[in-house]
């Protein structure tokens, strides 16, 4: 057996719990969903998860603890996360302003990106942010049998975590999705969200410069 069935189902209650616990791919998600609307939300949302299994294979091979015990490899890392966050959130305040005069009557204007960018973002953001790489490391293996393939434990239960956040992910990108619906026969909201879209994707960069590198 790979994995103990009562370690797993301990795991599955502490990984949903934290799926569903507010934190920054949460925020991410619902900010781009404002943004951009319904699709680039759910978009963003899987590619978070496709950034999160790279993750758990890297993890599972020993890549994510070789960088994080490196200083030098940990800051290029989450300096590179950072700035393509600011890069996001910039363009999506600029797109805002912009198309602020393009809804005609009651419908909006297309969204400024488009589901299949918006996944490639979300799977750069994720990969580039070493507090993932962090987590796994530090979590999943507290669920792991040493005496058995430690290698296939970790990828499968990090990829129970990854699908039970994507999941959530969904959730909030679908209620953020409503919010904007609701707000469609007022384009100035609908700037104002964006534009405020655009700021917490700023915030959330600085978040990351302020990482630590655990401690060894």
């Amino acid at each position: 057996m790979i994995i103990e069935p009562s370690q797993f189902v301990l795991y599955l209650a502490a990984a949903l719990l934290l799926a569903i616990t507010p934190g920054p791919g949460i925020f991410y998600v619902a900010a781009r969903t404002l943004a951009g609307g319904r699709a680039e939300g759910i978009a963003s949302s899987f590619g978070n998860g496709f950034g999160g299994l790279f993750h758990i294979g890297a993890g599972a091979l020993g890549v994510s603890a070789i960088v994080l015990a490196s200083a030098e490899l940990f800051t290029v890392l989450k300096l590179a996360g950072a700035g393509y966050l600011v890069w996001i959130g910039v363009r999506t305040i600029l797109a805002a302003r912009k198309d602020a005069g393009l809804a005609i009557g009651n419908h909006l204007a297309t969204p400024p990106t488009g589901a299949r960018l918006a996944f490639r973002d979300g799977v750069l953001v994720e990969a580039l942010n070493p507090k993932t790489a962090a987590f796994f490391l530090a979590f999943i293996p507290q669920f792991v049998d040493p005496t058995g393939n430690v290698a296939l434990q970790f990828a499968l239960l990090g990829i129970v975590s990854v699908g039970l956040n994507t999941a959530a992910d969904i959730v909030v990108a679908l209620l953020a999705g409503r919010l904007r619906d609701g707000a469609a026969a007022r384009p100035n909201l609908i700037r104002r969200l964006r534009e405020a879209s655009g700021g917490a994707m700023v915030l959330l960069a600085g978040i990351l410069v302020l990482a630590k590198r655990p401690a060894s």
